[in-house]
């Protein structure tokens, strides 16, 4: 009696594996839910990041046709003593070398024959868009360095890139009180200082264009 009696109370075999069933069918929704989450979460993921990926900024090009640069005759002009001929001569073949092919003004060959040396020498400033001023003991001793240092500061009072100060075989002591509110290359190597006045006679150019660029907007 008591074997039968367990044997109906026992649950049928169908009956178990409809509750198996029932229970898988019931998990398998929350399992793909989940599983669909994650794919949107990471969908979502992605979009976000490539929302706020920022393309870079291209830097202008000096050398179009309506760039501001050829408001100017002279992209630069580089004041020197006539004891530091041979070092600018250097400066400016590398700097007209350039893929920019800067414009340099160069007393010594670009004066013209039988002009005034002032009127020369301020139309050299008012023309060009930077000046480096490429100070040495000659240029401390030169009369006409210095005078064409003080058209500069006057033209651009304000620094912003277009004065160029560069020292070689000066103490730090003697650099020109007219220029103290103004950073200054120190010529060591001569590459590398080459190289730094082409960086920022290259910046001021490209900003120059943006604000040109931006006025125009």
């Amino acid at each position: 009696a008591g074997w039968f009696r367990r044997l109906l109370h026992k649950p049928k075999p169908s009956s178990v594996e409809s509750l198996k069933s029932s229970h898988s069918a019931s998990s398998s929704p929350s399992s793909s839910s989940s599983s669909s989450a994650k794919s949107s979460s990471s969908s979502g993921t992605s979009l976000a990041t490539s929302s706020i990926s920022l393309s870079p900024v291209s830097a202008p090009d000096i050398s179009a046709s309506d760039s501001p640069r050829w408001g100017k005759s002279y992209d630069v002009c580089i004041c020197h003593s006539e004891e530091d001929v041979e070092l600018v001569q250097e400066l400016v073949s590398y700097l007209e070398g350039q893929p920019e092919s800067f414009r340099c003004f160069l007393q010594l060959r670009d004066a013209v024959a039988g002009s005034v040396v002032v009127t020369e020498l301020c139309d050299a400033v008012q023309n060009s868009h930077c000046w480096v001023m490429l100070i040495t003991p000659g240029f401390l001793q030169d009369p006409w360095c210095r005078y064409q240092m003080h058209q500069a500061l006057a033209e651009a009072p304000m620094a912003n890139g277009r004065t160029i100060p560069v020292l070689k075989d000066v103490d730090r002591k003697d650099y020109p009180r007219e220029l103290r509110n103004i950073y200054y290359i120190y010529m060591a190597l001569k590459e590398k200082s080459f190289r730094q006045i082409r960086d920022t006679v290259m910046r001021y150019l490209q900003e120059l264009c943006r604000s040109s660029t931006k006025g125009m907007e």
